[in-house]
């Protein structure tokens, strides 16, 4: 029931004060025991309940999806398996999986309602899962997108051939690992927002990450922000706030 149905019912005399209140209380909380699906979210931030896979069983996962699917709510889940993605298709044949993002997606109906582009940038070939989680995230939400992968800063040439499509864009999303130094050279060439996603990508001084998010974080080029190591999701999600704006 949608908040406007209980305050009408409320206006009506169908319910008392305690009892609209009751309902409204527990308004946009779908209870499961183990998880609490956020129903009015969309509503409230612009950006749908999706869920993050990792940790949870094959079993919950799917009942999530399950509960989301019958309330009429479109399905991402990130850092799933393909063991899951089995189990949910079982459910929802036309639910889809991207086993190099490790997402699992279903839209009740697919809409492009974005003004324009969004770009994502990967340094190199290792660092597509990353790329691909935001690639995904990105069009569940709404957006275009234009992938351009390998162009790091060891071969800085290989950018330069797609730069018209990275200064087209209307958000750029730059995935790199190793130094993360590609955020700052996309930086210092464009004029549209930059998200910086630095991926575990690297050897051992590479410190799982840490050294490309300090890069990132540091970098000298103006209009850079930065999500978390290898949190494609995040930044796709930002960068669908600014789209749309």
């Amino acid at each position: 029931m949608t908040l406007a149905e209980i305050l009408e019912k409320y206006k009506q005399g169908e319910l008392d004060l305690a009892g609209a209140l009751q309902m409204a209380s527990r308004h946009g909380v779908e209870e499961m025991g183990f998880a609490s699906i956020d129903t009015d979210r969309l509503q409230r931030t612009g950006l749908p309940e999706m869920i993050y896979a990792a940790g949870k069983t094959t079993e919950q996962v799917t009942l999530i999806a399950e509960r989301m699917y019958e309330k009429g709510m479109d399905i991402l889940a990130t850092r799933a398996t393909p063991e899951m993605y089995a189990a949910i298709k079982e459910i929802i044949p036309a639910a889809s999986f991207n086993p190099l993002a490790g997402v699992i997606s279903y839209k009740h109906r697919d809409v492009r309602n974005s003004k324009g582009y969004i770009a994502i940038v990967a340094a190199g070939t290792s660092d597509m899962p990353v790329a691909e989680e935001a690639a995904e995230t990105a069009r569940f939400l709404g957006n275009e997108v234009k992938t351009i992968y390998d162009v790091g800063v060891a071969g800085i040439h290989r950018l330069f051939y797609k730069l018209s499509d990275i200064r087209n864009a209307r958000v750029v999303i730059v995935v790199a690992g190793m130094e993360g130094a590609l955020g700052s050279v996309v930086g210092g060439l464009v004029d549209k927002p930059v998200i910086g996603v630095p991926t575990s990508v690297g050897y051992g001084a590479n410190f799982q990450g840490l050294s490309a998010l300090l890069s990132m974080l540091n970098s000298c080029a103006s209009g850079i922000s930065v999500v978390n190591i290898d949190n494609g999701f995040g930044a796709a999600c930002q960068a669908s706030l600014i789209n749309h704006l």
